[in-house]
């Protein structure tokens, strides 16, 4: 077995398992859904079909087991009841763990294997026959290769005698293949024998079909997959001409091969008419030149249609290719090379005063900045499938927690940084985790408080200029205020007699080891949860907020910024170092003369009528050095409120490869990472938001409420 082709399916069954989960778990909610079914269906059936053909005989052998219960579920002899959708979600699960394994690793596997096709047994009767493999397989060169939008193929269908006997209804299979498109059937009778030799248990009747689908052969195929044994079935496609006439009758039965080239030549030599010729020559049956001619009817109805929807509107074609995540990024850092290499030749270009090279140095500008958007928006991915992974998690923790909860999700199209997107699942897992166990009340008190029985959790997106807010809001019990004070006061987090507002507790929660649950459970009361939340986060330079009602419930906002790789910042200067100020945060930038400021390291500032605080870089960072007479100020939005930042001189806008820090200063909380300038010198890029708060915990001022704030002992 090729690795590539085998990688390739790996990739393909990936994404069916997750359509496959959230399928079920609708399917759970609407039983009755004949669709979700389908979905379901066709999922296993292509994760067995392809599996046999690429090896994976153990995942195929499995995927069919849990198949032939749903073309029973499909067929309305089972009904899709919540034991039945949990096995299927445990055989999922199965399925998931053999992916990754060699065939001759999956053996070990089989006794869990086993568990699970039991509890399907109980969950619904199976065939208690071995696992037979479909015979043919459908020809995919690549699992990832996506199916034309529009095919017309050639189907002749003949079913065996006995067919009937089996519990099959040919017209059941006619009926299914006339969903998937526009449909031309002809019945042939020939077969059908005198009264007296008639057997009403046997089937003689056979037919051919044309049919034009946007489905691809595999579905096509699925419409026969029970009846493959059982019956003749071939799938040709036909090529419907785009101009020109339609085929001729004789070309027709050529292509069909239902007569000889030169048969049909030494007719219609002779006579016009060329299907009576023919049925009177005996070179074809009159059921024969029937289908033929519904075949032709069919492609002239089709070109003319398609003729009609040209002039009304030309057709574009889209297409789209997988590539590996690792060549994503290497076009990113190539492009971060090529942003900083455009830096130095615009300096070099200003520097030499050279008109031909600043004209160079502007179109090179030009295209490096399309370049930027264009492979930035390539490594955006929308969220919706990191959502859709956390419904199953809602599902399984309340089972075991004795709940009753479901998640809602929304703003599914918003789209992240794909490093972002991956760093954001652990923070979500926790929040979402907690809103189940400390959120949600069993359903008797929700009922007592006049809730519905079952919890609701919205989890959403949206954009924020360069930011994306995500919320967690749960409409449980709330925080349990006296609870975290009294916590938090027992583990000398705060004194006994500090006073706290609602905000400054809410925010003890990301203490580390902090919990409140009384005893230690396989869910909770280990103290790990929100503190990893908040060092993911500050991995991603984002920031946390809580608010809660009690008993209304509590709603958790993560901001997190779009990208992680290239930035728009602010170049700014003071003294001999340069710093760059995310572009995101600034909001205005004005004068600070001699005469307006003070000699304290936190001052205030009058901006359009309100007082605004200020730190000075010199002083923060100890930089030596006479301040000029007229400084600059960059006002920046924060979590905590509009602050300004004194520097010496702003340079301007400066498009920033963000490069991570040295193992020495990654402790360094007031520094997010670094970038290479043009003239080959780092200017360090500075994080608004820790630098506000630890100004603030080391002024002892209270003018941000986070918990750097709180007096810890």
């Amino acid at each position: 077995m090729n690795d590539a082709n085998a990688n390739a399916y790996r990739e393909e069954a990936a994404e069916l398992l997750s359509e496959l989960e959230v399928s079920l778990l609708e399917l759970e909610e609407r039983p009755d859904d004949a669709e979700l079914v389908g979905r379901v269906f066709r999922a296993l059936h292509t994760i067995k079909g392809s599996g046999a053909m690429f090896g994976f005989d153990a995942i195929a052998a499995f995927a069919h087991e849990i198949e032939t219960v749903f073309d029973q579920v499909r067929d309305g002899r089972i009904p899709a009841t919540p034991a039945l959708v949990g096995a299927t979600l445990a055989g999922r699960d199965h399925i998931q763990a053999l992916l990754p394994l060699a065939e001759s690793e999956a053996a070990r596997l089989a006794p869990q294997g086993n568990l699970v096709l039991d509890q399907l047994r109980r969950a619904a009767p199976l065939p208690q026959t071995p696992p037979q493999l479909p015979a043919e397989t459908s020809p995919v060169a690549n699992p990832a290769e996506q199916p034309a939008e529009t095919r017309t193929c050639r189907i002749h269908f003949e079913p065996a005698p006995d067919i009937l006997r089996w519990g099959v209804n040919p017209l059941l299979i006619l009926r299914d293949l006339a969903k998937l498109g526009d449909l031309t059937l002809v019945a042939h009778l020939d077969r059908i024998p005198m009264l007296d030799r008639f057997d009403p248990e046997l089937c003689y009747t056979y037919w051919d079909a044309v049919l034009t689908t946007s489905a691809d052969e595999d579905a096509i195929r699925d419409i026969f997959i029970f009846v493959e044994d059982r019956a003749r079935i071939s799938i040709s496609p036909i090529e419907v001409p785009e101009c020109g006439e339609t085929p001729r009758l004789g070309d027709l039965l050529v292509s069909r091969g239902d007569a000889a080239a030169d048969d049909v030549e030494r007719c219609l030599d002779s006579r016009p008419r060329t299907g009576e010729l023919l049925v009177e020559a005996g070179v074809v049956s009159q059921d024969k030149v029937d289908a033929a001619l519904l075949e032709q009817q069919h492609l002239a109805t089709l070109r003319e249609k398609r003729r009609d929807e040209a002039r009304e509107k030309r057709p574009t074609e889209t297409a789209s290719i997988r590539v590996p995540a690792a060549k994503l990024d290497n076009l990113v850092n190539i492009v971060g090379e090529l942003v900083t290499v455009q830096a130095r030749l615009s300096s070099y270009a200003l520097a030499s005063g050279d008109a031909e090279a600043a004209f160079i140095s502007e179109e090179v500008e030009r295209l490096t900045e399309l370049l930027r958007e264009n492979s930035m928006s390539i490594r955006m991915l929308p969220v919706g499938e990191t959502f859709a992974r956390f419904r199953r998690m809602v599902r399984d923790l309340s089972a075991t927690l004795g709940k009753r909860a479901e998640l809602i999700t929304s703003g599914n199209d918003t789209e992240l940084d794909k490093t972002v997107i991956e760093q954001l699942s652990d923070p979500l897992l926790h929040i979402i985790r907690n809103a189940v166990d400390h959120g949600i009340e069993p359903p008797e008190r929700r009922l007592a408080a006049g809730k519905p029985a079952v919890g609701r959790i919205q989890l959403s997106a949206a954009h924020a200029g360069a930011f994306v807010l995500i919320c967690v809001a749960d409409d449980g019990a709330g925080l349990n205020r006296d609870a975290i004070r009294a916590r938090a006061i027992e583990r000398g987090l705060v004194r006994p007699e500090t006073p706290l507002t609602d905000q400054q507790i809410d925010a003890l929660i990301l203490a580390p080891g902090f919990s409140t649950a009384a005893k230690v459970t396989e869910v909770s009361g280990r103290g790990v949860g929100m503190d990893v939340v908040q060092r993911n986060l500050d991995a991603l330079r984002g920031t946390l907020s809580v608010s809660s009602s009690s008993g209304a419930g509590t709603t958790i906002t993560l901001r997190i910024p779009l990208t992680l790789a290239i930035i728009d910042g602010l170049l700014v200067e003071t003294g001999d170092s340069r710093y760059v100020v995310p572009l995101s945060n600034v909001s205005a930038c004005m004068e600070l003369t001699s005469a307006e400021r003070e000699d304290d390291r936190q001052t205030l500032l009058s901006v359009r009528g309100k007082l605004i605080p200020y730190i000075s870089l010199r002083e923060r960072f100890h930089i030596a050095g006479e301040r000029p007479p007229i400084e600059q100020v960059i006002i920046a939005d924060t979590h905590s409120g509009q602050f300004g930042f004194v520097v010496d001189r702003v340079i301007g806008d400066h498009h920033t490869v963000i490069k991570k820090l040295g193992r020495l200063y990654r402790e360094i909380d007031e520094v997010s990472g670094a970038t290479i300038l043009g003239d080959g010198s780092v200017a360090l890029i500075l994080d608004v938001e820790k630098l506000v708060s630890a100004a603030c915990a080391e002024a002892d001022h209270e003018l941000a409420p986070t918990f750097a704030e709180l007096e810890l002992t």
